[in-house]
Order: structure tokens, then C-alpha cells, then sequence
């Protein structure tokens, strides 16, 4: 469930970049760096998560979860820092061509850990 947070975080940072390179007002860049920050902190807890879950070898089928359900929110968390660094530096250097390209990076690694971790669930039925 904590891998929702940076997937919509880090696509609303694409957002919020792009939005800021066409029209230059700098709080699109201050929304761009408080999202980034955001999806590290959610990426850091749900690599926490994926590590606990994987240590404990709790799953629906009671099968470890698979390894790049670990390093894919390692490097969503790492990319997302550096990204941040990257992004408090002054408005128009920070959300350049770099930092657009780490927040495409961010969001297209959080929709692959998403789509990994969540493609084969099976569906609950409640009756």
C-alpha cells in the first residue's frame, strides 16, 4: 500500500516541472520540491516495508515478496533524494533538463514497482 504514495507523488513532481518550464512561476518549483521530498519519505518507508516483508517472508501465498520489490523502492528513495538536493538550488537551474529527467526517472521507476507489486494479487471477493 505505501508504494500508492510515491507513484502519485513523484508523477504530480513530473507535473509540477514541467508546468514550471512553461510558465516560469517559481511555485511551481517550490511544489515540485515538496513533492520530490515527499515521494523520499514515502520511498524510504515503503523500502522499509518491502525489507521487513521480505525478512519476515509474509505474503498472501506465503512466498518472500521478489528482490526488486526491494531495489526498485532503493532506488525510487535514492533518485528522489538527489533529485531534492538537486531542486533546492535556485528555481530555474534546479528544474532544468536534469532535474525533469529525475523526476521522469522517479515516476516511471515508482509506476514499474507499482505495476510489480500490485500485478499479481489476487482479488479478494467479501461476501
Amino acid at each position: 500500500m505505501l508504494l500508492a504514495f510515491p507513484i502519485a507523488l513523484s508523477c504530480g513532481a513530473v507535473a509540477t516541472d514541467i508546468t514550471y518550464l512553461n510558465s516560469a512561476v517559481v511555485q511551481w518549483s517550490h511544489f515540485s520540491a515538496w513533492l520530490i521530498a515527499a515521494t523520499a519519505l514515502f520511498g524510504g518507508l515503503a523500502m522499509a516495508w518491502a525489507i521487513v516483508a521480505w525478512w519476515l517472508g509474509r505474503r498472501a501465498a506465503g512466498h518472500r515478496p521478489p528482490l526488486n520489490l526491494l531495489v526498485l523502492p532503493a532506488i525510487i528513495c535514492l533518485v528522489s533524494v538527489i533529485n531534492s538536493f538537486h531542486h533546492a538550488g535556485d528555481a530555474w537551474a534546479s528544474v532544468g533538463t536534469s532535474g525533469l529527467v529525475m523526476s521522469i526517472v522517479t515516476a516511471v521507476l515508482a509506476l514499474a514497482a507499482g505495476w510489480i507489486a500490485y500485478s499479481g494479487r489476487p482479488v479478494e471477493v467479501v461476501r
